[in-house]
């Protein structure tokens, strides 16, 4: 499974930004994939900086490429 800075680093070479890492674990979420508690995460059941829509397309073609999904 690819890292964080690996998708960050495909999709700013790809689509011209870099996501947050709060981008790509809420993506991970909706793909299904597994993902870990932060430990500074406020809440438990709700996201404070959710993926923007217009941007979860890069992301899950970046899951894609490096074979996650």
């Amino acid at each position: 499974m690819a890292t964080y800075k690996e998708i960050q680093s495909y999709v700013k070479e790809t689509y011209n930004f870099i996501p947050k890492t709060c981008w790509i674990a809420h993506m991970k979420e909706v793909c299904g994939l597994p993902v870990n508690q932060s430990p500074n995460r406020y809440s438990t059941d709700k996201r404070v900086a959710p993926c923007p829509s217009n941007k979860m397309e890069a992301i899950r073609n970046a899951f894609k490429h490096f074979k996650m999904i």
